[in-house]
Order: structure tokens, then sequence, then C-alpha cells
């Protein structure tokens, strides 16, 4: 058995919620926040079966989507450590995925 532990942005949580949901992949969700640019994430925890992994991964990876955005002059300047002229362009998303061994699930 495998815990995973998924981060993605707020932007793609309702999207891969409905997927795992059609999918009988159970799962919890957790709203958590980014330290790089303090944006909302949401953090799904789920204990699937060894022969589940490749199935959910690629249910993950449909269902987080990597996309441009701009940062503001105040977060550029804390993550460079300079001040620039406009706000600079991100790349921002998809998903982190933690992949741990589970040695037993017991729901009650």
């Amino acid at each position: 058995m495998k815990l995973l532990i998924v981060i993605v942005q707020d932007k793609d949580h309702s999207k891969l919620s409905k997927a795992l949901n059609q999918a009988q992949i159970r799962s919890t969700r957790l709203s958590t926040t980014g330290n790089f640019l303090r944006n909302g994430n949401s953090t799904f925890l789920m204990g699937i079966q060894d022969e589940q992994l490749d199935n959910v991964l690629d249910i993950i990876k449909a269902n987080s989507q990597m996309r441009q955005e701009y940062v503001s002059t105040a977060i550029a300047t804390n993550m460079l450590g300079e001040i620039p002229e406009q706000p600079i362009q991100v790349t921002v998303g998809g998903a982190t995925v933690f992949i741990l061994p589970m040695e037993q699930l017991v729901h009650f």
C-alpha cells in the first residue's frame, strides 16, 4: 500500500477531486498555503493499493496544469533581493506528489 500526499494549486483542486471521485479513489483534501508565492494550495491525502499507483498518477497529471502567472513587485523583491521595474512571469501549478510506503489503512 502507498500513502500519497498530493499538492496542487487551488485552481486545480475541484477538477482533480471530481476525477478521483469518478475513479472511486478516496481522498481527504486539506487547504494549505505555499511558501514561495504564498498562494492557496490544496493537499490531498490518499491511501491506495500498489497496483493503483500508475492510474492515480495519470489522473493527477491530467488534472493539474502548469501555467504562467505574473508575480507582483513585492513578492519578486523578496525572491530576487532587488526591485524589478514590472511584475515578472513565473511558472506555477502542476502537482507535487510524495509517495510513501504504508503498512495499514483502517476505515471506521
